[in-house]
Formats: C-alpha cells, sequence, structure tokens
C-alpha cells in the first residue's frame, strides 16, 4: 500500500513517540475504515463505533495540551496526520479536522471554562459553525442566545458546540471594534452539546459522512466565561499552537483537501494496475502513453500541492514559535494557500475521475467519491475564491507576511553549507 511505504519514513525517523504510536495506529485501522465507506456515507455520520476508536488511538487530542492529557503535536505533524486521515476517507479526514480545530479555538475561553471543558479527559470532541448565525442579547447571568447554524460537521459525537452570535442590547447589535462604522461585535458562544438540538438536514452532494447539520439554540442563556472572541482573544495555555487559532484553520483545510486528492491519486493508479483496458482501447490503461502524461500532470499537481502546504505550515509554525503568528498579514496568506490547495485538488481528482472511464461512475468505485468530495470542500467559506482579493492587496500594498518569509528565505539561501 502507498501509504504504508510513504510513512515509514516518518516511523522511522526521530519523530516523537507519541506521533509513531498514532500513525501505527491509523495505519492498521486503514483497511477497516476503507471498508466501511459505504456505511459512512449512507448513515451520512462517523459510526459511533469508529468515532470510539479514533478517540481511543489518540487522534482527538493530537492538539490539546500536555497538560490536559494531550498529544501537543506542532502544526506540521498534526497537518500530516489529517490529510493521512483524509486519504484513507474525506468524511473522516475532515471530522478529525474539525474536531482539532475546536480544541484549538477552546483555547481563547479563560482557564476554569477551559478545564471545565476538558474535566472528562483530552478526547473532548468540539462541534460547531463559524457563521454568525445567532444573536446574543445582553440578560442577567449572561447572554440569552438564539440562533441556527449549519454546517456542524461532527456534531451527532461533539461533546461540546459553539456558534457565532451577534451581540445585542436591548435588540440593537453592539459595536465592534471598529465602532458604529464597522461590522458589530460578534462572539463565539460554546456551551455542552446536551443543550443544542441538531436538525437533521445534511443531505449533500460531498463529504456526506461528516454529519454537518444544522444546529440550534432558543432562548438559551450562557454565561460571559463561555464567549471566545475568535479575532482577537488572548489564549489561556501557554505554547505556540493556540495563540493565534484562527490562522490554524485554513491550514487544516488545506491538509484535508491535499489527502483527499493523494487518495484519488492513489486510487487511480490501484485501477490501472489491475490490467484493466477500456472498452476501445488499443492497450491496457497503464501502457497507454495517453493515460501514461494525463496521471504524470496529474502526479505533478499533486507534489506542487505537498509542497505548498509542507512550505506554508513550516512558515506558520516559525512564526507562531516566535509569538509574530496573529498579524492579519499571514492570516490571508493561509487562506490564500487553502484557496489555492482545494483548487489545485480539485483538478487533481477530476482528472483521475476521467481517466477512470466507465468504470469510474459506479458507486463501487472511490473516484467519483473523491471527485465529491473535494467539490463540496471548495465550497467552504475559508477557500471561496472570493477571498483571493485580500491577498491580492496584500501583495500591492507591499506589507508583510510574503515579504518576511522572503527575506527570511534569501537569508538561509546565503548561509555556507558545510
Amino acid at each position: 500500500m502507498r501509504l504504508q511505504n510513504e510513512f515509514s519514513g516518518v516511523l522511522s525517523l526521530g519523530a516523537p513517540t507519541a506521533l509513531k504510536r498514532l500513525v501505527a495506529d491509523i495505519l492498521d485501522l486503514a483497511p477497516d475504515i476503507v471498508a466501511r465507506a459505504a456505511e459512512i456515507e449512507a448513515a451520512r455520520r462517523i459510526p459511533p463505533d469508529l468515532v470510539e476508536t479514533l478517540k481511543s488511538i489518540g487522534v482527538f487530542r493530537m492538539f490539546v495540551p500536555r497538560s490536559h492529557g494531550g498529544l501537543e503535536l506542532d502544526l506540521p505533524n498534526g497537518l500530516k496526520v489529517i490529510s493521512t486521515l483524509s486519504r484513507i476517507d474525506a468524511s473522516v479526514g475532515w471530522t478529525t479536522a474539525i474536531g482539532c480545530g475546536g480544541t484549538l479555538m477552546t483555547a481563547l475561553l479563560p482557564r476554569e471554562t477551559y478545564d471545565q471543558v476538558y474535566q472528562d479527559g483530552p478526547d473532548m470532541v468540539m462541534a460547531g459553525s463559524i457563521a454568525p448565525a445567532g444573536t446574543a442579547e445582553e440578560t442577567v447571568g449572561g447572554w440569552r442566545v438564539s440562533g441556527r447554524w449549519p454546517f456542524a460537521s461532527g456534531c451527532q459525537h461533539a461533546a461540546w458546540m459553539m456558534g457565532q452570535c451577534i451581540m445585542t442590547r436591548d435588540g440593537k447589535p453592539l459595536p465592534g471594534p471598529m465602532g458604529e462604522a464597522g461590522p458589530p461585535l460578534v462572539r463565539a458562544v460554546i456551551m455542552p452539546a446536551s443543550d443544542w438540538r441538531i436538525e437533521d438536514t445534511w443531505y449533500a452532494a460531498g463529504l456526506k459522512g461528516t454529519g454537518s447539520h444544522h444546529i440550534a439554540l432558543k432562548d438559551t442563556v450562557v454565561p460571559a466565561a463561555h464567549l471566545i472572541d475568535l479575532m482577537n482573544g488572548v489564549a489561556c495555555l501557554p505554547g505556540p499552537l493556540y495563540q493565534a487559532p484562527r490562522h490554524m484553520l485554513p491550514m487544516l483545510h488545506g491538509a484535508v483537501s491535499l489527502g483527499i486528492a493523494e487518495g484519488a491519486v492513489d486510487d487511480i493508479v490501484a485501477l490501472a494496475n489491475t490490467g484493466r483496458q477500456q472498452l476501445r482501447a488499443a492497450v491496457p490503461m497503464r501502457n497507454s502513453e495517453m493515460f501514461q502524461g494525463e496521471l504524470g500532470r496529474a502526479a505533478a499537481d499533486l507534489r506542487a500541492a505537498q509542497a505548498f502546504l509542507e512550505v506554508q505550515a513550516a512558515s506558520h509554525w516559525r512564526h507562531a514559535i516566535a509569538g509574530t503568528l496573529k498579524g492579519e498579514a499571514l492570516h490571508i496568506q493561509g487562506t490564500q494557500a487553502a484557496i489555492w490547495l482545494v483548487t489545485t485538488c480539485v483538478r487533481i481528482a477530476d482528472a483521475c475521475f476521467m481517466l477512470g472511464g466507465g468504470s469510474a461512475v459506479y458507486e463501487g468505485s472511490p473516484l467519483p467519491r473523491r471527485m465529491r468530495d473535494l467539490h463540496a470542500a471548495a465550497q467552504h467559506a475559508v477557500a471561496q475564491q472570493r477571498n483571493y482579493p485580500s491577498a491580492g492587496l496584500l501583495l500591492l500594498d507591499g506589507s508583510a507576511a510574503g515579504s518576511e518569509d522572503r527575506s527570511e528565505h534569501r537569508a538561509r539561501s546565503a548561509t555556507p553549507i558545510h
């Protein structure tokens, strides 16, 4: 299996013991996940027993701090695990990424609330939505919240859930940091899953197994200590993972996209190596120069995507360690990377589906699922093409992250190699 071969290097190098164990457990679990792909799609969620297995091997504690029993992996290694799970099954990878993203965002809670969230151990799963689809009216004892939030991936196996709200007083939105002329004040509210209502709405074209239903609250009083400022909040934890959670989210999306595309290439290579010969073709697929050429083109796109994610993750992590990740320019840069990655990976999956010929139209083939999953991922707000102008404006203004990273690269390149 190509996945096993590629990870043999990780397992043999000086990686942290916890990472080696996690990777080994994922590889052991991979055949079972693959065998249950149709079940996952039909149920429109990750089966509860599989969720429990993923918890038991530590998937959802990757970014939980060691102080709370977690693995506290660095960002590049955590992204590698997420892309690997996505390569095995997109819905499993996506819900893992969502759970891990929730882990990072909860670090912006007051420490007492954070400890409450993790009081039952490090395998707590968070779900929710970053859409400001609720309102929070100031009241005695906190904020009275009502709303209905879409795309709450993994909500059926979450212990806590969150949704962003427009904060109001006397029915009027409170001004945000830019004052009356700017957008209203927005905060995320986090409450135990038992307080939320799940609406069965997830009938989707792709990522069918993510259980991304709507969730709702009605007239629920939320204590002020359960509010999160995702834009400018201060972490209650030390460590580079937790200082700028918003900047990490596009990286998680990019890792999922890459993993799905890697899986599509795996699938088309496996199909070709069966010796299949398509109708009216002169030779088997693997011996066709046209097939080889298109596969080579897709593989080049894949290598570019792998390199881009690796470079961007390393850049983000350097800034995180230095305490300089919070800048808006770096958030724009990460978002730009996520857009390019998912767009490129969609092209890879489309190419693999086309190369599969008539056999790829059947539900028994993984190729249409990979294609649908990536097209669904490309619709996510974090990776929408409409976010590209911010990167263009950043370049026109000559500000920032990009120039800083280029300067750092030039400095490294100028250093003699001994």
